[in-house]
């Protein structure tokens, strides 16, 4: 394609995308009015699958296949940063020790906090659709937690709780299983992504159908993504060193 080619293609598409744009801007109520047709739509939503936490029944009811699509970013995201953080043949593997001085306050502290941000994190994924959180936040949470052992100065102990081949197919697992609920949705006859298990009573615990299973699934995927995100800079920061003089093996040594 020669470049004059490229040159109307993108200025067709950009015509296209001014005017698809405008059309829908122009239907957007102003600023300050008292009608609001989305509000309106997403509460009803809401309560007609007994789903109390009306953020939960947007991202999962009302978009799942947006969030889907939101949830495939992130995982694309990930493998990316991975690929760019792999050790190329001109670096090298270190022994990486707990090391450093770590006072004793902040040691205590990450023993507290270590399984209570865990239990936290879990509780958020759980609960997630009748309070808020769910399993973005929950992820968040439980990655984070996890990497307070880092923050402690035990870096060697993290390396032993977060086996990363378990975390990468747990984020590839994540995926998967949003997708297998949303095509579930087709399977029984519905919409893909609709909400075809019994919803229950609004705000019981076991409600909103099969909004707390998405959660699940968001939750595995955003831990494990996250996980494998701060594993790579962590490992190009700590334990990979360049070695100059040629190429050397990148056998991982065992820290």
């Amino acid at each position: 394609m020669t470049r004059r080619s490229r040159l109307v293609l993108l200025v067709v598409g950009l015509v296209g995308f001014a005017a698809v744009l405008g059309i829908a801007l122009a239907g957007v109520p102003p600023f300050g009015a008292s009608t609001h047709p989305y509000r309106d739509l997403a509460v009803a939503g809401t309560f007609d699958h007994s789903t109390a936490n009306a953020v939960a029944s947007v991202n999962f009811d009302q978009r799942g296949f947006d969030t889907f699509g939101e949830e495939t970013i992130l995982f694309c995201a990930v493998v990316g940063v991975a690929a760019l953080l792999r050790p190329v043949h001109r670096e090298r593997r270190r022994k990486v020790s707990s090391g450093g001085v770590i006072l004793e306050s902040t040691s205590l502290l990450v023993y507290v906090l270590f399984p209570l941000t865990l239990v936290l994190g879990a509780d958020v994924i759980a609960h997630g659709a009748i309070t808020p959180g769910g399993g973005f936040q929950g992820g968040i949470i439980l990655a984070t937690g996890l990497h307070l052992l880092y923050v402690g100065g035990r870096y060697r102990l993290l390396r032993r709780l977060r086996p990363l081949e378990w975390f990468e197919q747990g984020e590839a697992a994540g995926v998967v299983l949003f997708g297998a609920i949303g095509l579930a949705g087709a399977a029984f006859g519905a919409r893909l992504f609709s909400n075809v298990l019994p919803q229950g009573q609004l705000g019981d615990f076991v409600s909103s159908g099969t909004v707390p299973l998405f959660n699940v699934a968001v939750g595995m995927a955003v831990a494990s993504s996250v996980v494998v995100l701060l594993a790579g800079f962590l490992d190009q920061s700590l334990a990979v060193r360049a070695a100059p003089g040629g190429p050397h093996d990148d056998k991982e040594d065992a820290a």
